[in-house]
């Protein structure tokens, strides 16, 4: 990867989004996207759109959600202590002892989340499982007007954790799910700039993937595709556990993962495999019987419906602080959607046969 990319996924997936507060990683896709795109605008939910031939047809609509899992602060105690509600999926054992940032109005104030410490918990106590609810934010403060001198109720938290390189392409972070999914789509609609594409592509970075799908459920109606890709993360099963048997075959390096099933439409998943062989990119199939719990499930669904596939990059350790994927999953995912968009005509009939 380019160090110019590597910069721009690097300020993505550091930037702090969880659901209902991207703002910030908008801001970031925007500044990147404006110079080769056109119709870049921001709509009332907070997803915004980038648009590559915009007169061209059909419409194909590209989504990667800008959203990640974090907190948000619902009470503080006479202790000043800050007690939280879940934004998006948490596994309650691996965020204990974990920092974190409070992001207030003046800026960000470091955390960590605590729990009573092993010593002093019982036996029952210590077969248990952690829950959320037993769990708090300590800021250092020494009492409730402390606190309340810097963080207010409603501040989104998120992992004190950056962006860092491990060996060869390796790389972890806190977010790659799913701001390396807004890198895809922004780095697919870089490609197509300049080319002679038929069809219109419009590239969105989705807003509160993690809470229901919301945004890309608003912007495809807005945007009212014939084709839809989202793109997003998805399993890998090459480490200890990993359970092959349910998931699949999926490891790092082994390029950007094809999904097929229920939710994917048949002709666009041939046209996407045709796709990797002619453009010698390596790819893995990912089976999924039902929804796939991507923003392809809410453009499937949209309006009369559209065709839609799914672009996953294997990741390990989904929904942790440290994720941690490969750089070339990733810029191979970007030039297979990008691959897909140029082969794309307005004689493609996509009813299934």
């Amino acid at each position: 990867m380019q160090q110019d990319s590597f910069d721009f996924l690097k300020r993505l997936v550091d930037t702090p989004g969880p659901s209902g507060y991207e703002r910030q990683v908008q801001s970031v896709f925007r500044d990147r996207v404006a110079a080769y795109s056109t119709d870049v605008r921001t709509d009332v939910l907070g997803n915004v759109y980038a648009t590559v031939n915009p007169g061209g047809s059909p419409r194909i609509m590209l989504a990667g959600h800008a959203d990640e899992i974090g907190f948000q602060v619902r009470y503080i105690s006479d202790e000043g202590m800050l007690y939280f509600g879940s934004i998006g999926g948490h596994d309650a054992i691996v965020t204990v002892g974990q920092r974190v940032m409070v992001h207030t109005a003046n800026g960000s104030v470091l955390g960590v989340l605590g729990r009573k410490a092993i010593h002093l918990l019982n036996s029952d106590e210590r077969e248990k499982t952690p829950k959320l609810d037993d769990l708090w934010i300590d800021i250092g403060a020494s009492d409730k007007a402390d606190a309340e001198s810097v963080v207010a109720i409603g501040d989104c938290v998120t992992y004190d954790h950056e962006l860092q390189q491990l060996r060869g392409d390796l790389c972890v972070a806190r977010s790659f799910d799913d701001k390396m999914g807004v890198f895809i789509v922004a780095e697919a609609l870089r490609l197509l700039s300049g080319t002679s594409i038929k069809a219109s592509v419009i590239g969105v970075s989705t807003v509160q993937e993690e809470v229901g799908l919301r945004g890309a459920r608003t912007s495809t109606f807005d945007v009212d595709p014939q084709i839809g890709i989202a793109t997003d993360v998805g399993h890998s099963t090459d480490y200890p556990g990993g359970d092959k048997k349910k998931v699949g075959d999926v490891k790092l390096g082994g390029g950007p993962m094809i999904t097929r099933g229920a939710n994917i439409n048949p002709v666009m998943f041939d046209l996407l495999v045709k796709t990797a062989k002619e453009l010698e990119i390596p790819y893995q199939i990912q089976a999924t019987p039902g929804g796939t719990g991507t923003d392809a499930n809410a453009i499937q669904l949209n309006r009369a419906g559209v065709a839609t596939g799914l672009i996953a990059v294997p990741l390990r350790y989904m929904h942790t602080p440290n994720e941690i994927m490969n750089l070339g999953d990733i810029e191979k995912a970007a030039q297979l959607m990008a691959g897909f968009c140029e082969r794309v005509t307005a004689e493609i009939d996509w009813t299934p046969s």
